[in-house]
């Protein structure tokens, strides 16, 4: 759906497009991350110092009862926060590394088919599908290949340690 389509479909809920629900929209839509609200709040004043958190909060609840904004936990990486985004875009997976807290959308066939391989399979009509995939992102891997050596590492004069004592 285009912010175009948002418009007329907040329209014809008559809901009124303000500019500052129109500020929030553009933040969580062209962004480019997954914002959570006090981000979003963030942001928005910086456009327009008279949006308050009420705003921010009301517009979200908003725009998520309508359906126009998906609400993501994304592995509760960040605790309890919440992340926004707009339905806009073609369904897809978030994959979140739990090291860095790094967010990559993955699109493409392979999600297509799973949604439609669900759908054969439970006679089940999907209307969303929302997927999160957690692990480590290739930087992280690396890093974390380096701690575990470093841990052995420590570990190994302590038990040289323990083996000595032991013989005496």
């Amino acid at each position: 759906m285009s912010v175009e389509g948002i418009r007329d479909s907040l329209k014809r809920r008559g809901v009124r497009l303000t500019r500052q629900r129109q500020i929030l929209l553009d933040l969580i839509d062209r962004s480019g991350q997954h914002l959570d609200a006090e981000r979003l709040y963030q942001l928005a004043r910086e456009k327009d110092s008279k949006i308050n958190r009420v705003t921010v909060y009301r517009t979200l609840k908003m725009l998520k009862d309508t359906g126009l904004v998906d609400e993501l936990d994304l592995m509760h990486f960040g605790g309890d926060q919440h992340y926004y985004e707009t339905r806009m875009k073609q369904e897809h997976a978030h994959v979140i590394c739990l090291r860095c807290g790094k967010v990559e959308e993955f699109y493409g066939d392979a999600f297509q088919k799973l949604r439609r391989q669900i759908e054969n399979h439970f006679g089940f009509h999907v209307l969303i599908a929302r997927t999160e995939i957690g692990g480590y992102c290739a930087h992280c891997q690396v890093l974390r290949a380096r701690e575990l050596d470093q841990a052995v590492t420590a570990t190994k004069p302590l038990e040289a340690r323990r083996v000595a004592r032991r013989k005496t």
